[in-house]
């Protein structure tokens, strides 16, 4: 017993997984029980299913791993419905199981995995064609395995919660709450990656920087309801002008940024102002929208400061911005 828990000991102390902590289980199971397969479920009740997620067989018994049955005629479900947890004579015990017969078993031993919240995760199992004798203390044993196979799955369960909770916080740091779209953080992330990149490889970083002209008066007499759906079409429409490479972010209030490294974009302006003008319509607003003010800017040679670029594209803007006012005025 001494040498067994040395074994016991060193397998849950290396295990990094589920997999490393059962293999080694379901091997010092096959050691002090003398059965022919151990094994370890998984249960959908929901489906009503058992699967086989690994197994151990050394002699002429096969429970093949991957392996999925009906749960309702598993030895299993009937060991924990009457509360079994072994049985030498199977054969009078629960002979109408067709999964017993096929599998020729005599010997059935098994615990629940429960984790700690008392949902049945699967079951740990011993099962063998021979007639077997199994002592209380070897039941313990593989109840022991159980909790321990249990506390693992809880474990893993927990950090994959966290991860994704991780990666949902993650991705909304970077996102624009009211539109979707990447915001402002993002946008400098980005363009950084870009410059670098173009600074290695060659090429030039394009910016358009877009204000929503008329946006206070949407707002002044619609009500920010309006204009927030508003921003939320703006952002959808220059999602969907997007080719590859392509990167949109919302700066601040009602202006937007559009990055991309193409060298067709001669035209950058051009393509964003047709998918901006237009007829808008929510359930707050309906207007015939005549536009944005546009600033486009390249990068130049050795520029790696996304926040100077910004300034420069902001400027742009603000030249076309006044040019436009100009034209409305005359």
């Amino acid at each position: 017993m001494e040498g067994i828990l040395t074994r016991l000991a060193d397998s849950v102390s290396a295990a990094r997984d589920l997999e490393g902590l059962t293999r080694p289980l379901l091997e010092l199971l096959e050691t002090v029980t003398g059965m022919e397969s151990t094994y370890l479920t998984s249960i959908n009740l929901e489906a009503g299913e058992q699967h086989i997620e690994m197994a151990r067989n050394t002699k002429a018994m096969q429970i093949p791993e991957g392996l999925t049955v009906p749960w309702g005629d598993t030895l299993c479900k009937r060991a924990i419905d009457e509360g079994k947890a072994y049985t030498d004579d199977v054969e009078n015990c629960w002979g109408d199981s067709d999964a017993a017969k096929a599998l020729g078993i005599k010997t059935y031993l098994s615990q629940p995995v429960r984790t700690l919240d008392g949902n049945l995760y699967g079951t740990l199992c011993a099962a063998s064609g021979e007639k077997v004798k199994i002592p209380d203390s070897t039941i313990r044993v593989l109840g022991m395995f159980a909790e321990l196979i249990a506390h693992q799955v809880e474990r893993e369960r927990t950090m994959d919660t966290l991860r994704r909770d991780n990666q949902e916080l993650s991705s909304q740091a970077f996102l624009d709450p009211l539109t979707g779209v990447a915001n402002r953080r993002a946008l400098l992330n980005e363009l950084r990656r870009m410059l670098a990149r173009v600074q290695r490889d060659g090429g030039q970083v394009h910016i358009a920087f877009i204000d929503l002209d008329g946006f206070k008066g949407i707002n002044d007499r619609h009500g920010h309801k309006a204009g927030d759906q508003f921003l939320k079409q703006v952002a959808g429409r220059l999602s969907n002008s997007v080719r590859l490479g392509d990167f949109v972010a919302r700066y601040g209030g009602d202006e937007f940024v559009l990055v991309t490294e193409s060298k067709r974009d001669e035209d950058l302006s051009e393509r964003l102002q047709s998918q901006i003008a237009g007829h808008y319509s929510t359930e707050a607003l309906h207007i015939d929208y005549a536009g944005a003010s546009i600033g486009v800017i390249r990068s130049m040679p050795g520029e790696t400061d996304p926040e100077s670029l910004l300034a420069r594209a902001d400027a742009a803007m603000y030249e076309v911005k006044k040019a436009r006012k100009a034209q409305r005025s005359g």
